[in-house]
């Protein structure tokens, strides 16, 4: 960097010191829990022993990787896992249509009342909504009344493997809408109404407006959130799908991340479960670069 261009930008960064001062807290928190570790992935690569340490643990390459692919239910764990975020991604464009919805309402006291009830999941803790799901679909529970009032029959929705990815998908949904809302609702505030207004003196109906207004203003934000959602393609939450497992529902509820669990933390393999996590986050790089490098091509719109 040439000297004018240093000292234009020290002077630059002067100036706003007080704005470096305040992200410098969270920088340093990010840089700690977050890039430090990083350096423990080298145990992935080894076979890591507590009394060896990380540095004097063996080498032992990428055998732990090939145990992971070797494994009897290599394909199953995956497969459950993918299935599960399939069904999670079929959800996306529901936050996109509700947020829509909101836009449109011109009475403002039910808009605000519909997003602070969609909004409340989120600051609801995982292990409080899991019971929840658990208990609404309980054989006496809410959703199993109501079948029986319309003249169904009684299901055991969580001993039901089949069940699972759906309740997983549509409980990550109800958690997760009113977040998601926000993401767009905010996009749709900087529609500019000039553009609004002329397309109503052209005789434009609220569905043409919609559709040719603010879906495009809508578009870049939809691509970059969808992108990212491809990223964590196999990345199933551990926490929901802990709780919401049992013996009966294992088949469908058996993922990537709950095996790291099991043979990291209970069967303390901590290279191996090292192993799985970083091929588990080296797929999801790969899905990210690869679904960013066709929105490029075919929307002009990517993360980088």
């Amino acid at each position: 960097m040439k000297k004018g261009k240093l000292q234009k930008l020290l002077r630059q960064m002067y100036r706003c010191r007080m704005l470096y001062l305040m992200i410098l807290l969270p920088v340093i928190t990010v840089f700690i829990f977050h890039y430090i570790p990083i350096y423990g992935v080298q145990i992935a690569f080894k076979d890591y022993r507590s009394s060896l340490g990380v540095r004097g643990s063996p080498w032992v390459g990428i055998k732990h990787f090939k145990a992971f692919i070797e494994y009897p239910y290599f394909g199953k764990v995956l497969w459950n896992t993918v299935r599960i975020s399939l069904y999670c991604l079929c959800t996306f464009p529901i936050p996109v249509i509700f947020s829509i919805m909101l836009n449109e309402l011109r009475n403002e006291k039910f808009k605000k009342v519909s997003q602070m009830i969609t909004y409340a999941p989120h600051f609801v803790s995982t292990v409080v909504v899991c019971s929840m799901v658990i208990l609404f679909l309980d054989r006496e529970g809410l959703i199993n009344n109501i079948i029986v009032f319309f003249g169904g029959e009684r299901t055991d929705f969580m001993s039901t493997p089949s069940a699972f990815a759906p309740v997983y998908a549509v409980s990550d949904l109800w958690q997760g809408l009113g977040w998601g809302t926000i993401i767009y609702l905010a996009t749709l505030a900087g529609v500019s109404q000039e553009l609004v207004e002329a397309a109503e003196i052209d005789g434009a109906g609220r569905m043409q407006i919609i559709w040719n207004v603010h879906i495009p203003h809508l578009k870049p934000t939809i691509i970059i959130l969808f992108i990212l959602k491809i990223g964590t393609l196999i990345s199933v939450g551990f926490e929901k799908t802990f709780l919401l497992q049992n013996p009966l529902n294992m088949d469908a509820s058996s993922v990537i991340s709950t095996y790291v669990y099991e043979v990291g933390i209970i069967n303390h393999q901590y290279s191996y479960s090292s192993a799985i996590g970083l091929f588990n986050n080296m797929i999801n790089i790969i899905l990210i670069v690869i679904a960013n490098r066709i929105s490029k091509k075919v929307a002009q719109v990517g993360l980088w």
